[in-house]
């Protein structure tokens, strides 16, 4: 079986990738995450997904590189990750009975001959009209600090919501694992065929 590595030190994308049982294993890539002039979201997840698979290829051969990025939208406007509980309030209050898209790059880098598969996944969260006390008590109970849109949809955070609209919520998360499962096969992986 070949070498898959995850091109990520993100906690929640190797639980993605845990769910699948297949043996891999995580490098991060320490890439500038800088968005470039004129750039769109889209462009930006597909472009920075490519290139933490390419920085870990150029240390690892013969390896299934997985890079993924991911960006959160409201009415346009890019929605970082809070850090602190006041901008996690702000984040939700704002989205309050809005819509936050997500865009997911996905990027199956293949080191031996440097070929790639790169996808873009689309996923919309609807939130339900929140009041200031659903949305203190929220932040207060799951510190979701370091999560773009400021939820944890895999908690409590599935509260907030109206509905969700998407092929694969692992895509919330941070990594598309349906669209990812279809990558790998093109690789002759499964993990349901070992």
């Amino acid at each position: 079986m070949r070498t898959i590595i995850l091109a990520s030190s993100s906690p929640y994308r190797r639980a993605i990738l845990d769910k699948i049982q297949l043996s891999y294993h995580s490098i991060s890539p320490q890439i500038d995450e800088t968005p470039q002039t004129a750039e769109t979201a889209r462009e930006m997840v597909a472009r920075l997904a490519l290139q933490k698979a390419e920085k870990v290829a150029q240390t690892q051969t013969d390896s299934l590189i997985i890079g993924s990025d991911q960006v959160a939208l409201l009415e346009g406007n890019i929605l970082a990750k809070p850090l602190t509980a006041e901008r996690a309030v702000q984040q939700l209050a704002q989205s309050s009975g809005k819509t936050v898209v997500f865009y997911t790059g996905l990027c199956l880098l293949d080191s031996a001959d440097a070929s790639y598969q790169l996808e873009v996944v689309t996923f919309k969260v609807h939130f339900r009209q929140l009041s200031e006390r659903e949305i203190t008590t929220y932040i207060a109970l799951e510190q979701p600090l370091d999560c773009a849109g400021s939820f944890k949809v895999e908690g409590l955070g599935i509260s907030l919501f109206e509905k969700l609209e998407g092929d694969d919520f692992n895509s919330l998360i941070g990594l598309p694992l349906i669209r990812l499962l279809a990558l790998l096969k093109n690789k002759g992986i499964s993990p349901l065929l070992r």
